[in-house]
């Protein structure tokens, strides 16, 4: 079946051609047929029924066994591939809540599971869908002439009667088994959002604005996890990371407490002072023969500074090139960073290896509202 069968005028008078509609194609626009009573009669044509809208092969009639056979089959296949992605996407959020993230081989197969699950959802839906356009909508192409912006009422009317019909075309109503199973497959995708808030947790509170480290906490060099004394880190312009003592595998810790110990020649570090406006408040040595410890956590994203050029004393984050002045309290000097990188106080204890003298006097990481 053709999209436009045409009529013949009457012989010999050269009347218009009309085109008459296919089930599917909208309503022909009086502008294109060129006269009103042509445009009116197309108007008062009756409106296909849903029934009329029955299943469609190209080249087969609506009620031959046949479209009706292949209609139902391909109904039993969209049905299944919406079922399976119902519980595709139920494994997706069991896999989401049930498995863990704490390391690496967990981190590993969750990442696994979640992409394969979410994949075999969005496919199934994807190849439901196709299966139930090309084979359950009629096989039609339609065209939209351009317009004015407000249509007149005919046009409304038109779009209205066009509207019903394209619905009983898509045979949602008609097949309630494709629908339900439509739903029952999206739902958990629309339920996914809901459990993928759970990774905002609940609000921090005051827990950023301290860190594990506390008066006589050993100093460990990270890696080896032994401690440090003062003796064994004597080259100037020498910088290591170092953790504290007890939680050296503890990830979740070792993001605010990770701290960098840098090496200064004598005179070269000017020792860190606080003040309240312009009134000098209090002085206190924080650094054990010219060795100092600053927070590792960038105070602009929480990057970590690792990297240190020796001739001028500059800490480069290289997240976004904040640069602090080592010798002066990890002042910034450059970059987006809005304060200088904190100061861990430390001492030594009577063993002699580096200790924390308490935990840094002020939050580490960036400067966000959560810190309180």
């Amino acid at each position: 079946m053709s999209d436009v069968e045409e009529t013949e005028g009457a012989e010999g008078t050269g009347g218009p051609v009309a085109p008459h509609r296919v089930i599917g194609t909208p309503p022909p626009s009086p502008r294109l047929l060129g006269s009103t009573a042509v445009a009116e009669q197309d108007e008062a044509a009756p409106v296909p029924s849903e029934e009329a809208a029955a299943d469609h092969i190209e080249g087969l009639p609506p009620d031959d066994p046949r479209v009706i056979e292949h209609g139902k089959r391909a109904e039993r296949v969209v049905a299944a591939c919406f079922t399976f992605a119902f519980f595709a996407g139920c494994g997706f959020v069991a896999a989401y809540v049930g498995l863990g993230v704490h390391s690496v081989d967990k981190v590993l197969r969750s990442n696994l599971w979640l992409g394969l699950t979410l994949s075999l959802a969005l496919l199934s839906l994807g190849l439901g869908t196709v299966i139930w356009v090309r084979h359950l909508m009629p096989d039609v192409e339609t065209t939209e002439e351009r317009h004015d912006l407000r249509s007149d009422d005919k046009d409304r009317k038109a779009f209205d009667q066009y509207f019903r019909q394209g619905t009983a075309n898509s045979q949602f109503v008609k097949r309630p088994l494709v629908r339900r199973t439509l739903m029952l497959g999206t739902l958990p995708l629309i339920a996914a959002p809901i459990v993928l808030l759970r990774d905002l947790g609940p609000q921090p509170g005051t827990s950023l604005r301290t860190t594990v480290w506390s008066p006589g906490r050993r100093l460990l060099v990270q890696g080896t996890n032994q401690p440090i004394t003062p003796a064994e880190f004597s080259a100037p312009g020498s910088m290591i990371t170092i953790v504290p003592e007890g939680y050296e595998d503890d990830q979740d810790a070792l993001t605010k407490a990770a701290v960098i110990l840098i090496k200064f020649r004598p005179g070269e570090l000017r020792i860190p002072t606080r003040f309240s406006g312009s009134t000098l408040i209090g002085t206190m040595n924080w650094t054990v023969d010219n060795i100092v410890a600053y927070s590792k956590i960038c105070t602009h994203v929480g990057c970590p500074v690792a990297l240190y050029e020796q001739t001028t004393h500059h800490i480069l984050c290289p997240c976004h090139q904040s640069t602090f002045e080592a010798t002066t309290g990890a002042t910034v000097i450059f970059g987006p960073a809005p304060r200088p990188l904190p100061q861990l106080p430390m001492t030594t204890n009577s063993e002699g290896f580096l200790v924390a003298r308490s935990d840094f006097t002020q939050p580490v990481g960036p400067s966000f509202w959560e810190r309180g």
